[in-house]
């Protein structure tokens, strides 16, 4: 299978559904990528995957980025500069807890869809949305290769 296949069509339009919510009240902006293999540490092909899809290049540097190996099972939160300097410590963790129950009940669209609206109401309290705000990075999943 495709690792584009891994969501059905109303899955993606779940998870899409979920960053636009997300994104309506803050500045932030959250991106989904996803692939079949993560060869090493999931950080670093999470870092790899945030430099590639440009979201350091946002200018409060407040891009997360939810990565997912769906072949090896890995999954990651990565985000910028800016938001990591205003939550918690643990927050990410705090998240992928919350997404691995849904993940283990093979439910990955309804992890990832609750993940992003956590995240999403942190950036909105540290980055909330101004009227001239514009969406720097698209909303859509970007998917790796298999």
């Amino acid at each position: 299978m495709a690792v584009a296949d891994f969501f059905s069509e109303a899955e993606k339009k779940q998870i899409t559904g979920a960053i636009k919510t997300a994104e309506l009240n803050t500045s932030g902006e959250i991106r989904v990528h996803v692939e079949g293999r993560c060869r090493g540490d999931v950080l670093d092909c999470a870092a790899y995957w945030f430099g590639k899809l440009k979201m350091h290049q946002t200018e409060a540097r407040n891009g997360v980025l939810f990565y997912l190996a769906v072949s090896d099972r890995k999954f990651a939160i990565l985000g910028d500069a800016g938001i990591n300097a205003k939550v918690p410590e643990d927050f990410w963790d705090t998240i992928k807890e919350q997404m691995l129950i849904r993940f283990k009940e093979g439910r990955f669209a309804d992890g990832l869809s609750e993940g992003i609206l956590l995240a999403g109401e942190q950036l909105k309290a540290h980055f909330p949305y101004q009227s001239d705000d514009v969406n720097e990075l698209p909303d859509e999943i970007s998917f790796g290769k298999k």
